[in-house]
């Protein structure tokens, strides 16, 4: 008999939900489960949410809009992406944020290659149930730099709000 691995299967309520700066991502795969080689995360932003200013120079990110539309700002530019859009991060440390700037939920599906971002969430993230939101937290000066050491743990950097303009 060949060896195959079983399929991984999530249902719609399944995997770890986390609030993540008022985002609550729910990820579906991790790379405990892909040995490393990948994780995908379900991302709810909320009007208004989204991820400020970072970079991370050892994996590609790219996300597929569901629903909803966000701006994805880099150092190369603004994109507007609507329902059906992809935007690939590559590796290298491009500096990229993104904002949904409208009064309706964003829906994407996020896969990092190679996994290590989930646990990142995981780690300052909250628990919460899917689909539910809570505020954006409060971001003082000790609460900035207790973000950036755990961010450059998981190979990140963060950057002011107003880095990219």
């Amino acid at each position: 008999m060949e060896n195959h691995k079983k399929p991984f299967t999530v249902g719609p309520e399944e995997g770890k939900s986390v609030s993540v700066v008022g985002d609550t991502y729910r990820i579906l795969i991790s790379g405990k489960d892909t040995g490393g080689a990948f994780a995908t995360i379900d991302m709810l932003v909320p009007p208004g949410g989204g991820p400020g200013p970072h970079a991370h120079a050892a994996f590609e990110e790219s996300f597929y809009v569901i629903e909803g539309e966000i701006e994805v700002k880099s150092e190369f530019g603004s994109y507007t992406a609507t329902k059906g859009s992809f935007i690939s991060i590559p590796k290298g440390g491009v500096v990229h944020g993104f904002k949904n700037n409208t009064q309706q939920t964003a829906h994407l599906l996020c896969t990092v290659v190679p996994a290590g971002l989930e646990t990142f969430f995981e780690e300052i993230g909250q628990p919460v149930e899917a689909g539910q939101f809570l505020p954006v937290p409060h971001f003082d000066a000790a609460t900035i730099k207790q973000l950036q050491a755990i961010a450059e743990k998981y190979g990140q950097q963060v950057f002011p709000p107003d880095y990219l303009g």
